[in-house]
């Protein structure tokens, strides 16, 4: 079965849900990084735009683990943080994921000049490393392993996933180079570069993020015993706290935990069956002269063992 089934219509209804919120991050750092590049480069001149490169490489950093952190804030259905919140917890992981993200550029490239498959190999088992490293404060080296531990068993399905939001990435941007054609270069660049960034990464952030939930989901065993049964993640709330059941036994009912018969088989105090009952004390009865047996103890002035008694 696989996992993906649905995550493009899935990410789709929570792109239109929470538009507002999700286009609102991505168009204040696409923004603000778009003003401060522009800025560089009309004062600083080749200077000026390298450094306003390195400013949009930082931002595409920014807004990665930002909406990645959006998209794990609004998976209950409610946008709880606020864009400036959001950004601010996303900071602490930025420099994780500007590592992960430049070492996974750098061997994609170098695949996919060598022989091309390589490089959609890497793309494929390295997609889910900002939301490992995002949700479950990864380190950059430790989400490569992590990723791959993920992805294996469903490679072809994320490949596929991925083809499809990179075909839907490349329509709408030449959709929108069509329409800014018009306009004056460097203008149009600008602009083309702000909207369609505006527009694509949140879906691509939301895609990705549901990517890893689903694989999680799925059960992809960890290489080891993690803290929670070889998962990186606590299991939800009564999962397995009760040998699997979600609930504690039931109180004040017998003394098998709650259960309303006693275990079967040996080995838990249970009579065996076939009409067998334990041995009860003897007590004579009053009128019946009877008495029990005593034990027999040689006197120092008679032969042992006594003889025989006679019957009665």
């Amino acid at each position: 079965m696989n996992p993906l089934s649905g995550v493009l219509g899935e990410a789709w209804q929570m792109y239109k849900t929470f538009a507002k919120h999700l286009l609102a991050i991505a168009f204040v750092i696409y923004l603000i990084a778009a003003i401060i590049t522009a800025l560089l480069a009309l004062a600083g001149g080749t200077i000026g735009i390298l450094l306003g490169s390195l400013v949009s490489i930082i931002a595409a950093f920014v807004l990665q683990a930002t909406l990645v952190k959006a998209v794990q804030d609004i998976r209950d259905g409610h946008a709880d943080l606020s864009i400036g919140q959001t950004v601010s917890e996303a900071m602490p992981f930025i420099g994780a994921v500007a590592v992960a993200s430049i070492l996974a550029g750098v061997a994609i490239t170098i695949g996919l000049i060598l022989l091309i498959v390589p490089g959609l190999f890497l793309i494929t088992i390295w997609a889910v490393i900002v939301p490992v490293i995002i949700i479950e404060h990864s380190g950059a080296l430790a989400s490569f392993g992590r990723s791959r531990q993920l992805v294996r068993g469903r490679g072809w399905h994320v490949f596929a996933t991925l083809v499809l939001v990179y075909i839907i990435m490349l329509v709408v941007n030449i959709v929108l180079g069509v329409i800014f054609s018009a306009l004056p270069h460097v203008w149009g660049d600008g602009l083309s570069s702000v909207i369609s960034g505006t527009l694509i990464s949140p879906f691509l952030a939301l895609v990705v993020t549901l990517v890893y939930y689903r694989l999680v989901g799925s059960g992809a065993p960890a290489d080891g015993a993690g803290p929670y049964g070889g998962y990186q993640q606590q299991p939800p709330p009564g999962n397995a706290s009760y040998g699997g059941y979600g609930q504690p036994p039931q109180q004040g009912g017998d003394p098998w935990s709650g259960y309303n018969q006693p275990p079967q088989g040996g080995g838990y105090g249970q009579p065996p069956q076939g009409g067998w009952a334990p041995p009860t004390q003897q007590v004579p009865r009053p009128d019946s002269g009877w008495a029990p047996p005593t034990q027999q103890v040689p006197r120092p002035d008679e032969d042992w063992p006594p003889p025989p008694q006679p019957p009665r």
